[in-house]
């Protein structure tokens, strides 16, 4: 038996990750889900969250927009919508960017009585990624 998973990561954009690894833990749609070799094979979606790898005692981080997975014994292939590795984002842009979602949440909650109408589940969903996507480079601090 394979004693090592091959992850690989693909947006529409191009590939994200391909490496060999010794576990992986992703945000599944149904709650967190663990993969190790020899993994009995499955397709799953997946929620905005962060994916977790093991690599020889080291853990590495990738945000993950939503998207599905594929599991077999010794391979984890995950298409996603965006994903970024840790190393890789940009934790300025990610700041402003948490501050504009809040800043529509907040319109939101004024023109709310005054009748007004604004994308309150957009305005959700980006500080949602961005708070996760902070979340997801807690390894680089």
């Amino acid at each position: 038996m394979e004693k090592v998973l091959k992850l690989n990561i693909v947006t529409p954009y191009g590939q994200v990750m391909e490496d060999e690894v010794d576990e992986v833990i992703s945000p599944g749609t149904e709650g967190e889900f663990g993969v190790l070799p020899g993994h009995v094979p499955f397709v799953t979606t997946l929620n905005v969250g962060t994916l977790t790898y093991k690599k020889d005692g080291r853990i590495g981080r990738v945000f993950i927009n939503s998207g599905y997975a594929e599991v077999d014994y010794n391979r984890v292939l995950i298409l996603s919508d965006s994903a970024e590795k840790s190393e890789d984002i940009d934790l300025e842009r990610v700041e402003a960017a948490k501050k504009r979602a809040e800043s529509r949440l907040n319109e939101v909650r004024e023109l709310k009585d005054a009748g007004g109408s604004i994308d309150f589940v957009r305005a959700r969903a980006a500080l949602t990624r961005s708070v996760i996507r902070i979340k997801t480079t807690e390894n680089k601090r």
